[in-house]
């Protein structure tokens, strides 16, 4: 049984790096998964408290990964209208994406677009909106790269109290 718990913790922390990255699978909490049935067995401790900070850090980072995009459009001279543009084109690079471009492109497309076109409306001027569209995308990826961060990390926790 506690082979079978670490092999399974394993495939949740392998997919949970995946997931980072991949559209549809939420990275950090199925590598907390991981971690949690890795704590099961006799071969990795895991305290109560590493368990909740864990916890609470993928659930920060899950909400910040919907957040920084935003931020980082207003950070790169995103007006209001731009920063609604990132808002609607995450929601609807999340819900359903029947309007065009879908899976990890379509994450990366439809905020980009969305703040591109919101500050368009705004300026009239194509070189302040791709600016808040770049900045839309450099939050993407910010997020991205914390999200894969956490993860090695969980993982490289399990290793290191496996060896």
């Amino acid at each position: 049984m506690n082979t079978f718990l670490i092999i399974i913790a394993f495939v949740c922390l392998v997919v949970g790096i995946i997931g980072s990255i991949a559209p549809a699978l939420p990275g950090p909490p199925v590598s907390w998964l991981g971690l949690l049935l890795a704590g099961f067995t006799p071969w990795v401790e895991t305290s109560p408290l590493l368990l909740i900070v864990t916890a609470a850090v993928a659930v920060v980072i899950c909400v910040l990964d919907y957040i920084i995009p935003s931020l980082s459009t207003k950070r790169y001279g995103g007006s209001k209208y731009g920063i609604w543009g990132c808002n609607i084109g995450l929601l609807v690079s999340i819900f359903g994406l029947p309007f065009g471009p879908t899976g990890l492109f379509g994450l990366v497309f439809w905020p980009f677009a969305g703040a591109l076109v919101g500050e368009y409306i705004k300026k009239q001027d194509i070189q302040p909106a791709l600016r808040a569209a770049w900045g839309a995308f450099v939050g993407f990826l910010s997020g991205t790269v914390m999200k894969v961060v956490y993860c090695i990390a969980l993982l490289v926790v399990v290793i290191v109290a496996l060896v």
